[in-house]
């Protein structure tokens, strides 16, 4: 699996360790324990880490807590992010290339943050800002629905958007109940593959991703692939056989894939999800990420479903 798609699912593939806590302080977003605070009060606590005023020097090695920061309106205190942050266009247009995956401590300081938000510790980055005092955040991948909207309120917490956070929570959740509402259960199970990228690498059933496929009811042909592994790489042989009613596609920014790239592979010409037309093309940043653009991955597998269901 190459860098640029290792890049998009860091954080769906690792599972991160607790990092070290430092003179300036950090936190995990596994953490539960919130110090409710009105807005822009502080000082304000999240697990371990506890800001006494109002960061305004923000900088974000994660694209999606780059995401959330701008999603609740703290997009105005980011001063920097990582190389992989390309949404939205503000963020993009900071051209501040940081690395998320080799972080550059040196380079981080410059910018003299007073918070710095990372997906997972790569080494010794809260260890290393801790000693200049620079507090850290780590946004761990989340693990389910729940722990998005838990993320966003604690980064609309510590940013001094806290009810800007719980208003967006409530927004998506709100959205994303309507979308599985508005669905009409099929008869029979629905089959997906779930592409992440043209080596057949997939995703199972207990991965965040495969969750919000099962809200759906959809069975996933991945599952039970390789045992112990969420991540399996099919075969083209198991996928054929399998004949999915569907399949999506979240590497078409990585790999250029499209209906039509999948339809020409040999032995897929005839399989059910591409003499049907139902090949998903996804926004690679938007399958990948778990920030407040899933609501947009929930409505294009409703859309999918609706579409097999409808016969269409």
């Amino acid at each position: 699996m190459n860098k640029f798609i290792k890049a998009g699912f860091a954080g769906l593939f690792l599972s991160f360790a607790t990092v070290l806590s430092a003179c300036g302080g950090s936190s995990t977003s596994t953490d539960t324990t919130v110090a409710m605070a009105s807005e822009a009060v502080y000082p304000v606590t999240v697990g371990d880490l506890t800001l006494d005023a109002q960061p305004l020097r923000i900088i974000s090695l994660s694209p999606t807590a780059t995401e959330m920061l701008y999603a609740v309106g703290a997009g105005a205190q980011v001063v920097a992010v990582d190389e992989y942050s390309n949404y939205p266009e503000e963020a993009a247009a900071l051209g501040t290339m940081l690395s998320g995956f080799e972080p550059n401590i040196e380079a981080i300081s410059g910018f003299m943050p007073d918070l710095v938000i990372a997906s997972y510790d790569p080494g010794t980055l809260v260890e290393q800002l801790g000693a200049l005092n620079i507090p850290v955040f780590i946004a761990n991948a989340a693990t389910s629905i729940d722990n998005v909207y838990e993320q966003i309120e604690q980064i609309g917490l510590l940013t001094g958007h806290a009810d800007a956070a719980l208003q967006l929570a409530a927004q998506m959740q709100s959205e994303i109940e309507a979308a599985i509402a508005g669905v009409v259960p099929p008869v029979e199970p629905i089959s997906y593959f779930y592409e992440l990228d043209n080596t057949l690498y997939s995703v199972t059933s207990n991965t965040f991703v495969g969750q919000i496929f099962n809200l759906f009811g959809l069975r996933n042909i991945a599952d039970n692939v390789e045992s112990g592994n969420d991540y399996p790489q099919l075969s083209a042989e198991v996928v054929v056989s399998s004949d999915p009613d569907l399949i999506f596609l979240a590497d078409t920014k990585c790999c250029n894939e499209t209906a039509a790239t999948v339809a020409a592979r040999d032995g897929w010409g005839g399989l059910k999800a591409v003499t049907n037309n139902h090949i998903v093309e996804l926004d690679d940043d938007v399958a990948s990420r778990w920030g407040p653009r899933i609501v947009e991955l929930v409505v294009a597998i409703r859309d999918a479903v609706a579409m097999v269901v409808a016969g269409s």
